[in-house]
C-alpha cells in the first residue's frame, strides 16, 4: 500500500487511532488526527513531536478533505461524522486494515465473543515459546491492548502477529487476510451497537477469514451451534483448510472432524500418524486459570498451532507455565477464608456465565455496569444455584435487581468500592467473592482495565484492616 503523499484522516484520538497516525505519517501520508473530545497533554505533546497535524472537541470540515478516513473501532456507524464521509464517498477503514498493508509476519487472527484474550495469549505464548528455537518473534497486538499498527514495521518476514479482533475492528477491513483465522465463538455481544440483530453480529465476526485462499486455515468451535451449523459439511463452500475444534464429538457423515478434541481429562491432536496426547487438564486448570470454558481456550490455541505448524513439545511447555489472563477470573487474594476474583473482562452474559460455573461452590457477586441489551434468563437458575447475594453496581443496577428480585438476596450498592465492603460483610469461609460485571465498564470507569484495577486495590485494602 503506497500511501505516499495521501491525505488521511484519521477519526478518534485512542490508542489505536494515534498508532495509525504514527504508521501513516511515517509512511509518507499527510494525516488529520480529528478527536471529538480533548486529547490527554502526553499525547498532543506526541503528536507534536511527530509532526501530525491534529484537532480536538470537534472535527472541522477539514476532516472531508481527504483520500480516506481510518475509524477507530469506539467510534459508531451511526456517529454524524462517520455517516458524512459515506456520503461523500470517502473509503473508511479499521486501524487493522492499515496495518495489515504494512506488516511482513504471519498473521494469526483471533476472534469470537468470548476467549479471545485469552486464547490470544496462549497462541502469543507457544510461538514465543516456538520462536526461541526456531529462530522467529512472536508480537500480542490488536484488541488485547496493544495496536497492531504501533508494531507493524518491527515485524520481519517469519515472525508471526498474533491479532486478536473484535467485531468493531472487523467492520472496516477490505483487504486484511490471517494465515490463520481463529473464531472461539459467537453469543449475543454488542447487540445495541448491531440492532439486535445476531446475524449482523455474526457477519462482522466473519470478516476474519473473508480474504483467505487456499494457503489459509479457518479454526472454529465445533461446540458452539452457529458456528457448527455454518461451517460443518462447508469444505466446498470455502476455498480455505477448515478445522474445528470442540469438546463434544462433532460428527461429519459420521466422521468426527475435529483437529483437537478433549477425551476424557486429556487433549488429544489429531495429525496424519493418528492421534497424540498433548496434555491433561491438570497440567494446566490452575487457581487463575480454571473453568470449562479455559479448555475450550486450549483447545482453540492448540488448533492454531498445529495449524501454524508448531510441534507439540513447544504447546506442551507454553501450556504448563500459564497462569492466565489479567482481569480475567483471575485471583487476587483469600480473605477470612473466602477468595476475591477480578473478572473485570467478563462485560457479557455469556463471559458472566462462565465465570460463575468455574467458581468452586457458591459465590458472592458483584455485576453491573453500562447495559448492553443483555438478556439475564439465561442465567437465572444458575444464579439460584450458585450466588447466595448478587450486589449490583452501574447504570444497569436497577435493571439487575429488578430481573434477580425473588431469584437471590439482594444488595444494591452506589459504587464499587461500598461493593467491596458488602461483599466483605456477606462472603463466608470456602466461598468467592466473584466480580464479573457483565456489562460494560464505560458508565463509572476509563475502561475494564481500570475497573479490574481499582477493584484489585480495594480488596487489597480490606486485607490491611
Amino acid at each position: 500500500m503506497d500511501v505516499t503523499g495521501k491525505r488521511v484522516s484519521v477519526i478518534g484520538a485512542g490508542k489505536s487511532g494515534i498508532a495509525a497516525a504514527e504508521l501513516l505519517t511515517r509512511e509518507g501520508a499527510e494525516v488529520l488526527l480529528s478527536e471529538l473530545g480533548r486529547i490527554g497533554e502526553k499525547e498532543a505533546v506526541f503528536l507534536q513531536d511527530m509532526q501530525i497535524r491534529f484537532e480536538e472537541e470537534g472535527h472541522s470540515g477539514s476532516v472531508y478533505d481527504a483520500d480516506f478516513c481510518v475509524v477507530s473501532p469506539g467510534i459508531p456507524p451511526s456517529a454524524p461524522v462517520v455517516k458524512t464521509m459515506q456520503a461523500r464517498g470517502i473509503p473508511l477503514y479499521s486501524e487493522i486494515e492499515i496495518a495489515s498493508c504494512f506488516c511482513k509476519a504471519r498473521i494469526v487472527g483471533i476472534t469470537g465473543t468470548d476467549g479471545k484474550t485469552t486464547t490470544a495469549t496462549l497462541v502469543h505464548r507457544i510461538c514465543e515459546e516456538d520462536g526461541r528455537q526456531q529462530g522467529y518473534r512472536s508480537f500480542s497486538v490488536g484488541n488485547i491492548g496493544v495496536p497492531f499498527a504501533s508494531m507493524a514495521r518491527q515485524m520481519n518476514t517469519g515472525d508471526v502477529a498474533v491479532v486478536e479482533l473484535s467485531s468493531y475492528q472487523l467492520e472496516r477491513c477490505f483487504t486484511f487476510r490471517p494465515e490463520v483465522a481463529v473464531i472461539t465463538n459467537i453469543t449475543p455481544d454488542h447487540l445495541d451497537r448491531y440492532e439486535h440483530d445476531m446475524q449482523r453480529y455474526a457477519e462482522a465476526k466473519f470478516r476474519i477469514f473473508m480474504n483467505q485462499s487456499g494457503r489459509d486455515t479457518l479454526v472454529y468451535n465445533s461446540d458452539d451451534p452457529l458456528l457448527w451449523d455454518h461451517f460443518s459439511g462447508a469444505a466446498d463452500r470455502f476455498p480455505f483448510r477448515i478445522l474445528p475444534f470442540g469438546m463434544e464429538p462433532a460428527s461429519e457423515g459420521g466422521v468426527d472432524r475435529r483437529l483437537v478434541l478433549l477425551d476424557g481429562d486429556g487433549i488429544v491432536v489429531r495429525h496424519a500418524g493418528g492421534e497424540e496426547l498433548l496434555l491433561i487438564t491438570s497440567d494446566f486448570l490452575k487457581n487463575s486459570f480454571r473453568g470449562r470454558h479455559n479448555i475450550s481456550n486450549v483447545l482453540a490455541a492448540a488448533a492454531a498451532a498445529r495449524a501454524l505448524g508448531i510441534g507439540n513439545e513447544a504447546v506442551r511447555s507454553a501450556l504448563r507455565e500459564f497462569r492466565g489472563v489479567e482481569h480475567r477470573q483471575e485471583f487476587v487474594l483469600t480473605i477470612n477464608g473466602a477468595d476475591w476474583v477480578n473478572d473485570s473482562k467478563a462485560t457479557n452474559i455469556n463471559a458472566m456465565r462462565q465465570a460463575i460455573e468455574a467458581v468452586p461452590g457458591t459465590a458472592v457477586l458483584i455485576a453491573g455496569g453500562r447495559d448492553k441489551g443483555n438478556d439475564y434468563g439465561s442465567i437465572a437458575e444458575l444464579v439460584r444455584n450458585k450466588v447466595s447475594l448478587l450486589i449490583a453496581i452501574g447504570e444497569s443496577k436497577a435493571k439487575i435487581a429488578s430481573f434477580f428480585d425473588g431469584i437471590v438476596a439482594l444488595k444494591v450498592a452506589g459504587s464499587l468500592e461500598e461493593a467491596v465492603l458488602f461483599a466483605r460483610e456477606a462472603a463466608l469461609p470456602g466461598q468467592t467473592v466473584l466480580f464479573s460485571p457483565g456489562c460494560a465498564s464505560f458508565d463509572m470507569f476509563k475502561n475494564f482495565e481500570d475497573r479490574g484495577q481499582q477493584f484489585k486495590q480495594y480488596v487489597h485494602h480490606l486485607s490491611s484492616w
